[in-house]
């Protein structure tokens, strides 16, 4: 069976890095017909890895199909030591977006989910509390509210994982969930659960971080967009942007400004890791943008 002219691919690798691995993706893809529109690589010096983000399409009638080009490359793939993975870039991941009482990540990524500008399908919401139910069920979709106390919270995230399993969730994205995930939970997210947090920490810990920073008189706020790890707020970063303040802003301008900048720091990470152009690189990641 051939490929549809139509449908981009995505191919994604890393490996350790050496003579030869670019020159042998690119003699696969121009050996099965593929006309290749957007290509990205990174050799680490420092760790040895080489990264790769390719995207195609039929150049010829006669270019296999996704699951033939598959099982072709894996003799490729295999001779090179390759972690890797072939997309059709026409079939959104799906994402579970999980949330407590702060709405605004949740939101936005909602309205661009919505209006066409993040290619993603949302099948469910959770949350350990009630206040966004009406906002989530308005959008269509499935809001469940999972309440959690330090007794519960091994039964809560089975659930929360049970209801990934249902619905082959490829990401999970804590939009201002405002629980510490456990260290078995963090390992079962590993590499895709994205977290978002002010850019204070550890600096400004517990409640009211920006009116602790106005208090401090920062001239910088910002937010850290990463994935999650067992090292709470350490895992590696996606995204990170900052706004410029002074003495004329008060706290509640800062509480303000800051949540503007998580909203557009958690949809670019989101928009990015779904893209399948994040890979993980020891404690940091290469973004191909």
């Amino acid at each position: 069976m051939n490929a549809d002219p139509n449908t981009p691919f995505i191919l994604t690798i890393q490996c350790p890095d050496g003579l030869g691995v670019q020159a042998a993706v690119m003699g696969f893809l121009a050996g099965h017909q593929a006309f290749i529109t957007e290509s990205h690589s990174y050799g680490d010096p420092l760790t040895g890895r080489f990264f790769m983000r390719v995207v195609f399409r039929a150049g010829h009638p006669n270019m296999p199909d996704l699951e033939t080009l598959r099982m072709h490359f894996q003799t490729v793939a295999t001779n090179f030591g390759m972690d890797w993975g072939l997309h059709d870039a026409t079939d959104p991941p799906r994402v579970l977006i999980a949330v407590s009482r702060f709405g605004h990540c949740m939101n936005d990524l909602l309205h661009r989910w919505q209006s066409g500008q993040l290619q993603i399908r949302i099948p469910a919401i959770v949350s350990n509390h009630t206040e966004l139910r009406g906002f989530a069920e308005w959008h269509g979709i499935p809001y469940h509210h999972l309440p959690v106390t330090p007794d519960t919270k091994p039964e809560q995230e089975r659930h929360i994982l049970d209801l990934m399993d249902k619905h082959e969730i490829d990401l999970v994205v804590l939009a201002r969930y405002m629980q510490v995930l456990s260290p078995e939970m963090s390992a079962a997210l590993s590499g895709r659960c994205i977290n978002i947090h002010h850019s204070f920490l550890p600096s400004f810990k517990g409640a009211r971080p920006y009116q602790q920073a106005h208090a401090r008189g920062v001239k910088l706020i910002g937010a850290t967009a990463h994935y999650v790890t067992a090292n709470l707020d350490e895992g590696p970063i996606v995204e990170q942007e900052v706004v410029r303040v002074d003495h004329t802003h008060t706290g509640e301008e800062l509480v303000r400004m800051g949540r503007d900048v998580e909203t557009v720091v958690l949809a670019r990470a989101v928009r990015w890791h779904c893209e399948r152009r994040v890979f993980m690189n020891d404690h940091k990641t290469v973004v191909f943008k």
